[in-house]
């Protein structure tokens, strides 16, 4: 037996740890090199962590909700076990490890083929349905939630056939009335948006629900009051004429979506503007540290973006 560990990729330097959000696979099923394996949040992104071999899942160390920092151990990967036959059983039911069995093991074996006999075609096509159900990309599966976009006959266009977000937006098939609504992801505003619906309180009581923010919200939050509490806030409003920056936007913006598959907004022109106007008048790019002002000789922007999670 030779075993692979599956690692936790290396973070930034400025991200600390990171969240198992789940487990795409069972220990004891087989995996294919690159299949992704589980997804991991971090306070910046989620990330997609591939099999480094293919072969048999032998033990999941990290369970979903874990904290794990880079390079991490969080399962293992028999490399030498067999993958199963296209049809029969999947691997984890003792297909792959036969070599180990007991004679007594070897019979009772016998005995639960025989007697599955008189199902082999709806068990093989069951194996056939989960070898040909196509991989979604975490986005890629909101968008289909949100749109009731049935993705079973995908053809992805990512690594390894996986079916990404750009798959399912340019699929651009006509909405019906009359479809079911889309599947809502389990997050936490859904979770907090419960008790809305619930039957009324009794008068006197006060129900409250709690559930705990991801990663990614909670670094959000905590963004947010540190960022009222070491700089100024102040609004301000200017009339400006966009026409340059449209006509600009229409010339590009379809060489924009098509070389980096994302639409071309125009919060890159303000993002450009704002940098142009704290390079020209440097004593804005400053904060508060204390009852110091510290000047800034670099410029960070961060952009306040909606998001499930």
């Amino acid at each position: 037996m030779m075993l692979v560990e599956v690692k936790v990729p290396v973070l930034s330097e400025s991200v600390a740890e990171a969240t198992l959000l789940s487990w795409h696979k069972k220990a004891g099923e087989y995996v294919q090199r690159d299949e992704n394996l589980i997804d991991v949040e971090t306070d910046k992104v989620v990330l997609e962590l591939p099999a480094p071999a293919a072969g048999l899942l032998k033990q999941i160390i990290k369970s979903d909700g874990a904290t794990v920092g880079s390079d991490d151990v969080i399962a293992t990967i028999d490399t030498e076990a067999i993958a199963p036959a296209p049809g029969k059983a999947k691997a984890g039911d003792g297909q792959v490890a036969r070599e180990g069995q007991t004679p007594a093991e070897g019979q009772k074996r016998a005995d639960g083929q025989t007697s599955a006999a008189a199902k082999p075609q709806a068990k093989g096509s069951k194996g056939k349905q989960q070898a040909d159900e196509p991989v979604l990309m975490p986005a890629a599966k909101k968008a289909a939630a949100d749109r009731g976009i049935d993705t079973s006959e995908f053809q992805g266009t990512g690594r390894g056939g996986r079916v990404t977000k750009d798959d399912v937006l340019n699929q651009d098939r006509p909405a019906q009335a009359d479809a079911r609504p889309a599947r809502q992801p389990d997050s936490g505003a859904s979770a907090a948006a419960k008790p809305l619906d619930a039957k009324p309180a009794p008068a006197g009581e006060r129900p409250e629900t709690r559930a705990p923010m991801s990663r990614l919200r909670a670094r959000i939050a905590e963004r947010l009051v540190q960022s009222q509490a070491t700089a100024a806030i102040l609004t301000t409003f200017n009339e400006v004429n966009m026409q340059p920056v449209i006509e600009l936007r229409n010339r590009y913006k379809d060489k924009f979506e098509k070389e980096h598959g994302v639409k071309l907004g125009f919060m890159s022109f303000f993002v450009k503007a704002s940098v142009a106007a704290l390079k020209k008048f440097p004593v804005v790019n400053a904060s508060i540290d204390g009852k110091d002002i510290v000047y800034h000789g670099y410029f960070d922007i961060g952009i306040a973006v909606g998001t499930p999670r």
